[in-house]
């Protein structure tokens, strides 16, 4: 009888607790909420002060003046005692101590899909060609992470750019990193035309980040041309927040991920990785980060490796990757340039006094490598290769004296092949913008010059 008793009260219990539950529910749709609401309490330069109680770092924001009707996005990146830092995406003019910070609770994405082919973008997405609306059909994150290391798969194949000097003596191979150093009036968007229009690539991905305004049309008319079909651009100029310009390299990189987890092989063109650096300068003197190296400060060196780490080879397909660096010189002593080249695959170096002497591309051979060359490149190749960086040293060494007039041929017969040689030496290494050649062609020609 005890039993019986106890099993009916527990069951009643359970009746009551469900009744006050549904009773809550039914009151709780009356109650006025209203979602977690910031003030901003300081604006200077490039950076916001603001209390915003349980913001992440990374977290969109949503900045709002509705007496105006003034809004922004902007990011948090920085946590304080009494409050966060965030950086503006966008023009804080219209800014007021009127605007509410709204958490948007989620953090950047990227939306994605097969139609952005032939397209130019902004960093958000959204078309500057006047082409309308992308029609879109996935989302990513927008700073994803680097493949797991032990899954991406090995460098293993040629990858032909249509460049002589590169397919033939800085051979890369698929899923390569590699930087182009240089300083302004190099030839560096020569030589971005010749590997977006030559590269063997699916889909090719190219950020302008922080460039003139008036160069970006003028680069995609007369650089990219008919390549344009399987291209998509992401662009920020110069007059862009910091911000904007940081997540155009985030954008591109992004795009190019999901295309390579399609399987395909994908060209990442990022022009430049100096503009992306001092861009997130900016945002890190701005946040009180103390200047180190050409006042950049530690967490620009923190964020590079984590951006270039992103491409390569996948677990399906790969990214080749060509970021440009603008340097002074040979680049000794630049933090970004020194950085980098630890970081990449490989670096070539463009020569003014080449350039100065219309030798396009004007690339400095010897002092250029691929680190992944011998992996790639036959052993017939390789040996050709090395004949001819010999021939050029030798040349190169015994220059002054050959325009002073002391030199004396036969005193050596290396040196005397190099000079004889040096005409047809050079007509391989020049090319012109609208000049391809095959992969086959190109060691073909080198192995005739070299035997």
């Amino acid at each position: 009888m005890t039993t019986q008793r106890s099993g009916h009260d527990q069951a009643a219990g359970e009746g009551d607790v469900h009744a006050a539950i549904a009773s809550l529910r039914f009151a709780a749709k009356d109650v006025d909420t209203r979602a977690v609401r910031g003030r901003i309490t300081r604006a200077i330069g490039t950076l916001l002060h603001a209390v915003l109680p349980g913001a992440r770092v990374g977290e969109l924001c949503l900045l709002q003046d509705h007496a105006s009707g003034w809004s922004l996005e902007a990011e948090v990146i920085g946590l304080l005692p009494d409050g966060v830092l965030l950086t503006p995406i966008g023009d804080l003019v219209g800014l007021s101590h009127r605007a509410e910070v709204l958490p948007t609770g989620r953090m950047q994405e990227v939306s994605v899909g097969p139609d952005l082919l032939g397209r130019v973008i902004d960093s958000f997405g959204r078309p500057l060609d006047g082409k309308g609306p992308i029609k879109t059909v996935h989302k990513c994150p927008l700073r994803g992470k680097a493949p797991n290391p032990m899954r991406r798969r090995g460098i293993e194949q040629p990858f032909p750019l249509g460049v002589r000097v590169l397919d033939g003596l800085l051979t890369c191979g698929e899923g390569q990193r590699i930087g182009i150093y240089g300083d302004a009036g190099c030839g560096k968007s020569t030589l971005m035309s010749q590997i977006v229009k030559g590269a063997a690539a699916d889909v090719t991905v190219v950020a302008l980040i922080g460039e003139r305004g008036r160069e970006v049309r003028e680069f995609i008319e007369r650089h990219i041309g008919d390549a344009l079909a399987r291209t998509i651009v992401v662009v920020e100029t110069s007059d862009r927040s910091a911000m904007e310009r940081a997540q155009c390299a985030h954008m591109a990189t992004a795009l190019a991920e999901y295309f390579r987890d399609q399987g395909l092989q994908v060209v990442l063109m990022m022009d430049s990785l100096t503009r992306f650096s001092r861009a997130m300068r900016e945002i890190g003197l701005a946040a009180g980060e103390p200047p180190t190296r050409r006042g950049f400060p530690p967490s620009v060196f923190a964020l590079l490796p984590g951006l270039l780490e992103r491409a390569g080879m996948g677990e399906r397909g790969s990214i080749t990757a060509f970021y440009t660096v603008l340097v002074e010189g040979d680049g000794t002593g630049d933090p970004i340039a020194e950085e980098s080249r630890g970081i990449l695959d490989g670096h070539i170096i463009l020569s003014r006094a080449l350039a100065s002497r219309e030798h396009f591309p004007a690339i400095d051979v010897l002092s250029s490598r691929s680190r992944v060359m011998d992996a790639v490149a036959s052993g017939p190749h390789r040996k050709a290769a090395s004949v001819f960086r010999d021939l050029l040293s030798r040349y190169n060494e015994a220059e002054f004296l050959i325009k002073v007039g002391e030199y004396k041929p036969g005193s050596d017969p290396l040196t005397d092949r190099a000079i004889d040689s040096i005409e047809e030496l050079r007509a391989f290494l020049r090319q012109g913008q609208d000049e391809p050649s095959s992969f086959e062609e190109t060691v073909s020609w080198m192995s005739r010059l070299t035997a």
